[in-house]
């Protein structure tokens, strides 16, 4: 899974894109907060985690410059104490006015996002010397609240001509609540760390921690489908209306699979056999007359791969609705056996007319056939199609990914 390279910056996007390329690029968001999130439960020293969250800000946003900037208060404004892209003596140790004239200051104060796309033109503040010195054209500030007051801001900057935007503000006000929950989380536990009293504490901000993960991923798909929806309502073609539509479904896919596992608190690993057979029922209750089997062996993996698996499982096994049956529906079985390499074989086949005449599993298909490849490709395998008896079978072996939390800048694509 790549992951961008912060030192390098990446060209800005153009302020019209087509409507899958900017659903791909809020997806993407998404899935850099809610790797945030699950970070963030496991993570216990505020230094790495606010490094963390400078990271996957700068990532998310595909620039090169980010930064938190921790309010000293009497007078003595911010202090630079996380961030990427800086000369080196600048985190740790750089100073930043807290007045209302700059950026920062205001956002603040004000509680508001502040968002300067042109600074050199900017009328409203001043620019930092620290962003002069670093050749900044444009900015974002949002505040990070704690339960008890406010601890700073983050901060994204860009060299480069382009423009943010009021998702980009609402994908690190996101990002900025997580981070201010899990701050005031380590606080706490630090103030009451020896007692049973300081137990119960920190177990509550884990639940807060976690229902903040879960709303923020939720709210923030939902924007997005919410877009999607928009914009197939508004379109004169009926083809791309419809491709609107089917995405729109899928991002509810991805909303309702990570409603199911934090309703579950799966934050770190998940057991395949109970997740796939809930998924199984839920698919079983959306269709019209068809009915999903489920067989599988029992096997914990990371929430991250679980979330891919089942992704690809809801792909296919909508596929199958579509194209194996009539209106009298039928049979769709999934299934998760171990290999003996170590390997776990997933198979979805059912009992229907079979692969068309010609069928092509390269390069070919539509967005569904492209997501089935592209997340297979994620899992580490490569998906075989094969006709049954009667009927369509697709197959993936791919290793299972250890039950652990490995940094988002790392693990989210």
């Amino acid at each position: 899974m790549e992951t961008p390279d912060l030192h390098e910056e990446l060209s800005p996007r153009p302020a019209q894109v087509p409507p899958q390329e900017e659903l791909a690029y809020r997806l993407r968001q998404q899935r850099l907060l809610a790797g945030f999130g699950y970070f963030a439960l496991a993570a216990r020293a505020c230094d790495t985690l606010l490094q963390e969250a400078t990271r996957v800000a700068a990532s998310g946003l595909r620039v090169c410059h980010s930064k938190v900037l921790e309010h000293r208060g009497d007078g003595a404004g911010f202090t630079v104490v996380a961030g990427v892209g800086w000369h080196a003596g600048v985190v740790g140790k750089a100073t930043v006015g807290d007045d209302l004239e700059s950026p920062a200051g205001y956002a603040f104060h004000s509680a508001k996002a502040v968002i300067s796309n042109h600074l050199a033109n900017e009328q409203r503040f001043r620019t930092p010397s620290l962003l002069v010195e670093h050749g900044i054209t444009r900015a974002i500030n949002v505040i990070i609240q704690t339960e008890q007051a406010r601890y700073g801001v983050l901060e994204v900057d860009s060299p480069i001509e382009g423009s943010f935007d009021e998702h980009d503000v609402t994908f690190l006000d996101g990002l900025a609540a997580l981070l201010g929950v899990a701050i005031q989380r380590d606080r706490r536990e630090h103030e009451l760390r020896v007692s049973e009293s300081a137990l119960k504490a920190a177990a509550a901000f884990q639940e807060v921690l976690t229902q903040e993960v879960s709303h923020r991923v939720k709210n923030s798909l939902s924007i997005v489908a919410g877009l999607l929806s928009m914009q197939a309502r508004t379109s004169v073609h009926p083809e791309v209306a419809q491709a609107l539509r089917s995405a729109g479904r899928r991002v509810g896919t991805v909303a309702a699979v990570h409603d199911r596992l934090w309703r579950n608190n799966q934050s770190r690993a998940v057991d395949l056999r109970d997740f796939l057979s809930d998924l199984s029922e839920q698919l079983t209750a959306s269709a019209s007359g068809s009915v999903v089997v489920c067989r599988s062996v029992g096997v914990e993996v990371s929430t991250e791969q679980a979330v891919t698996v089942g992704l690809l499982v809801n792909e296919l096994v909508t596929n199958a609705f579509k194209y194996a049956y009539g209106e009298d529906g039928g049979e769709v079985i999934v299934e998760l056996s171990r290999e003996t390499n170590g390997r776990l074989r997933l198979s979805v086949s059912d009992l229907g007319k079979g692969l068309p005449t010609g069928f092509e599993t390269t390069d070919s298909g539509g967005l569904g056939l492209k997501l089935i490849r592209s997340l297979s490709a994620q899992l580490g395998g490569l998906g075989r199609w094969t006709e049954g008896d009667p009927g369509t079978v697709y197959e993936l072996d791919f290793l299972p990914a250890p039950a652990e939390i490995v940094p988002c800048a790392q693990s989210v694509p």
